[in-house]
């Protein structure tokens, strides 16, 4: 279980609480406390963006299809009520997970969803990478290999789940699923673009909530 020891809290701008959470997480004891914090928040509450590492884990979306986990071997599959298929959590890949009041901000999932992926944008062009998106296949890609995925819910107006960026992590896992539902999805991460010694997950999640912070404020 999560103690106050694990994380940190830190203010942020345009109203965000940026939460850090030491350590590899849990999945399934994340995912509630996500729903609890929805469940539980009340009109005019701070949004807050939680920034972690899960243990390993195949998490499968409401929509997720059985036939796209191949052989998952020792690692759990754990089911999710966010949207979207499989995909592949584990050590040296950022998660940033949102709380947002889309009400209160004006924002819808589309609105959202274009947020994340620009953030993501954003953070990889500071580290000299030009990345894009891919029309019918959401989230973030480099030279066709996807670096960044996405999944969300709306619940009560509010968003939960969010996107995780592959930085330095072992991709063998993706080779034991169809990542996302893709047969042959090509995964890279961040590591195999630039020197491993330049980067720091913490340092990547900083940037991820700079970018989130400002898009949202516009």
């Amino acid at each position: 279980m999560v103690q106050s020891a694990d994380l940190s809290h830190e203010p942020g701008s345009g109203s965000i609480v940026t939460r850090r959470f030491e350590g590899l997480q849990d999945y399934s004891l994340i995912q509630g406390k996500m729903q609890q914090f929805v469940a539980d928040r009340q009109a005019g509450a701070i949004d807050e963006i939680w920034l972690l590492q899960h243990r390993p884990v195949f998490t499968q979306g409401i929509n997720g299809q059985p036939e796209h986990v191949l052989d998952a071997g020792d690692i759990p599959v754990v089911k999710s009520d966010r949207g979207g298929q499989i995909t592949y959590h584990g050590p040296g890949q950022l998660v940033c997970y949102l709380m947002l009041d889309m009400q209160r901000r004006a924002l819808g999932v589309k609105g959202l969803v274009q947020t994340l992926e620009q953030a993501v944008i954003n953070v990889l062009l500071g580290f000299g990478l030009q990345a894009e998106r891919r029309c019918g296949a959401p989230g973030i890609y480099i030279d066709e290999a996807k670096i960044a995925s996405l999944g969300l819910r709306i619940r009560r107006g509010c968003s939960y789940h969010g996107v995780s960026l592959n930085v330095d992590m072992d991709l063998e896992p993706f080779g034991r699923i169809n990542p996302c539902g893709y047969v042959g999805m090509a995964v890279t991460q961040l590591s195999e673009w630039m020197p491993v010694v330049s980067l720091s997950i913490n340092e990547v999640g900083t940037r991820m909530v700079d970018e989130l912070t400002r898009l949202l404020s516009t």
